[in-house]
Formats: C-alpha cells, sequence, structure tokens
C-alpha cells in the first residue's frame, strides 16, 4: 500500500491539508496524516504540492504526431503514454470525419489498445466521434465530402466502443437519429458543427441532445433576438458543454461567465491534434493541411484546425481568468467529464472507493507526479 502525505488534496468541494491518502489499485482511506502509521506504507511526499484528481479527457484527436483517425495502434499508445505526463488518466480518443472505412478503423486500432490492457498510458474510456454526422456549413476543420446523414443505426453497432457522438439537430435525419440512440444505449449525445436555430436546437435537446461540442465554436451564436445553439445549451440546466479554454478559441473574458451559468456543467477539453506536443511548422487534420504556430492552428483558409492545448494548462487558464476556486476549476477537467460520462462512480474526484487516479501538480498546475490506478506512471 502507498500513502501521499504533505500536499494540498484537492477534494470535489475543497482543498485540505494534513490529510493522508492511502492507496493500492483503489484509494482506501483519506485520513488525518497524524492517525496512520507512517511505517505500514510506501510514502509518497508531495513536497507541499497540490495533490489532485487525475484529469479526463473527453476530446482528443491527436498528440505527438499521432491521431486517432489514422488507425494506427502505435499511434494510439503514443497519445495515451504522451497525455499522462500532462496528469491526463482517461481520455476519449477522438475521431473526425473522414470516410465510414476510415472511421471504423479507427475504431477498431482503439478497441485493440482498449483491450490489451498491456499499454502503458492513460486509460481508454471509449471513443469520441465527432462527425461524420453535421452540417457543410458549420464543418470548421472537418472534410465535407466525408459528411454523412445521420445514422443511429451506425452508432448503435459501435455502442460498445462509443461514449459520446456529435450530430447537427437541425440537418435531415438527425432528430429520429438521436431519439433512436437515447432509446437503445447509453451513449452521450453531443450538438456541435451545427446551424442550427434556437429552437432546432432545442428540439434536439427535447429528443436526447445532453451535451455540446467546444461551445461557440462551429455552431450557431448567441444573439439577443436569435439565441442560437450557444444561447440554448448555456440556459439549458440538463446539457453539459465542452470549453476549448486555450485562451484562442474562445476569449478568455468569457471563462467566467460560462462557468458561473453551467456550473459542474462545465467541461474542459483539449480538442488536441497531431501538432500537439510538436514544434511549430505544417501538419495535417483528417488528411487536411494545417500550419501551428505558438497556440494556433489554422487551415491555409485561416479556418482554425484544432488545438494543440495540454488540459493541465486549460485548468490553469481557466482558474487565472475566472472567479473559481481551484477545486471547481480542477473539477471542470476531471469530475464533470466523467460525470456527463457516466463514469464518475470510478474515476473523476479523490474518494475512497474510486479508482487510485491522482495527480501532483505545482500551483501552475506543472505536473510533477501522475499516479494511474495506483502505479506511478509519470515524475517529472
Amino acid at each position: 500500500m502507498k500513502c501521499i502525505i504533505n500536499g494540498k488534496v484537492i477534494l470535489a468541494d475543497k482543498v485540505c491539508e494534513n490529510l493522508a491518502i492511502v492507496f493500492d489499485d483503489k484509494i482506501r482511506k483519506i485520513a488525518d496524516v497524524q492517525s496512520i502509521n507512517k511505517a505500514d506504507y510506501e510514502i509518497i511526499d508531495a513536497g507541499g504540492n497540490y495533490v489532485a484528481p487525475g484529469l479526463v479527457d473527453m476530446h482528443i484527436h491527436g498528440f505527438l504526431g499521432a491521431d486517432v483517425s489514422d488507425g494506427d495502434v502505435e499511434g494510439i499508445k503514443v497519445m495515451a503514454e504522451g497525455i499522462i505526463k500532462n496528469g491526463v488518466t482517461s481520455w476519449c480518443p477522438t475521431t473526425m470525419t473522414v470516410s465510414k472505412a476510415e472511421i471504423e478503423a479507427a475504431f477498431d486500432a482503439v478497441r485493440t489498445v482498449k483491450n490489451s490492457g498491456t499499454y502503458y498510458g492513460s486509460r481508454i474510456l471509449g471513443v469520441n466521434s465527432e462527425g461524420p454526422f453535421i452540417n457543410p456549413s458549420k464543418k470548421g476543420a472537418q472534410a465535407e465530402e466525408h459528411i454523412l446523414r445521420p445514422d443511429a443505426d451506425f452508432i448503435i453497432k459501435h455502442s460498445d466502443l462509443v461514449k459520446l457522438f456529435t450530430v447537427a439537430p437541425e440537418v435531415d435525419g438527425a432528430l429520429e437519429c438521436i431519439e433512436k440512440v437515447k432509446a437503445n444505449t447509453n451513449v452521450l449525445v453531443s450538438m456541435g458543427h451545427t446551424d442550427a436555430s434556437y429552437e432546432e436546437a432545442v428540439e434536439g435537446i427535447n429528443k436526447g441532445v445532453s451535451h455540446t461540442t467546444h461551445l461557440f465554436n462551429a455552431m450557431t451564436a448567441l444573439s439577443h433576438r436569435s439565441p442560437g445553439v450557444v444561447g440554448a445549451a448555456l440556459s439549458d440546466d440538463g446539457v453539459s458543454v465542452e470549453l476549448i479554454a486555450d485562451t484562442f478559441h474562445v476569449n478568455k473574458g468569457l471563462f467566467n461567465m460560462v462557468a458561473k451559468l453551467k456550473g459542474e456543467k462545465l467541461c474542459l477539453i483539449t480538442d488536441c491534434i497531431r501538432a500537439g506536443g510538436m514544434p511549430d511548422g505544417d501538419y495535417t487534420l483528417g488528411g487536411q493541411p494545417l500550419h501551428k504556430e505558438g497556440i494556433k492552428c489554422l487551415m491555409p483558409d485561416g479556418t482554425i484546425a484544432g488545438s494543440v492545448l495540454n488540459l493541465n494548462e486549460a485548468v490553469r487558464n481557466l482558474y487565472e481568468n475566472s472567479k473559481l476556486e481551484i477545486y471547481d476549476a480542477v473539477a471542470c477537467a476531471s469530475l464533470n467529464p466523467a460525470k456527463a460520462l457516466g463514469v464518475d462512480d470510478e474515476v473523476g474526484s479523490i474518494d475512497e472507493g474510486k479508482r487510485a487516479d491522482i495527480i501532483i501538480v505545482d500551483d501552475k498546475f506543472n505536473v510533477f507526479t501522475t499516479i494511474l490506478d495506483g502505479e506511478v506512471r509519470y515524475t517529472k
């Protein structure tokens, strides 16, 4: 058994000092440090830093030169092993609008890695299928030639693996698709890459949409006479929203407003692509060219093409640009996405009985240690 001491422990609703966290593969005890016999355990000294739950990235396409849509088993492993250094202990490899054959090949690759139990990286929860059931007018960096009519049977067929998928609720066949998926699976239905009016978005919510793909980006904006998808998502307490908090996709001046409106329904994501963790230069996304410069990834026509954000950086950006307490900012990248995905009984917070997914970070959220299922998987 191991025991973490000398840390500022970030619980779901507070930060506590002088606590000891005792764990093997699961968290067995959280107690006052004076009440335990340190000689009984392998001690991990947090050095006065924050001790936080492992992060959950529910929307990430690529990292370190690899992309989920490549359908490459080794690439999935590279990503899983890379993001563990950013404090991510659970993730949803995310496909995009490529051909159906390529999507299924990507699903097969993720399935292989997820079921192997032999790789040494962040835990795969399942796939996030972003597209191909989107609106061409809001395709963003997605390839229009591969956009398809919403197909519930495709999602149901792969519901052993797919945890969430994106659909534009206004396109032909979308409402029927949403309703059928909702009735036959536990897959989270998200609206995104959509030109829906407020009324069409609300209709999608009424049929079963309960999540929003990267709020503000690739959707109808909020206006006082046309509230759009953004208005529908912000005003419905049952709808969770993703936020790319890199300060480029969404102005940091909005972070506090969104956090205030959505509370525990705010989920930080990276939307990271293969250029993440790589030098500035030319890369691809879904077979389309893009250029990375700093935090910006742009296609030749100026379209934003994903991000190079790390999830620990997203937590820092949200915390520094909002009035949130540190535990609420952390929850946006851990407990909140875990709740949205229905896995918060196992991951997302430091609680007795949950998986021992724990990270040690400084006050800028730089990661020093990542622990997954009780094993130290990364030390800086």
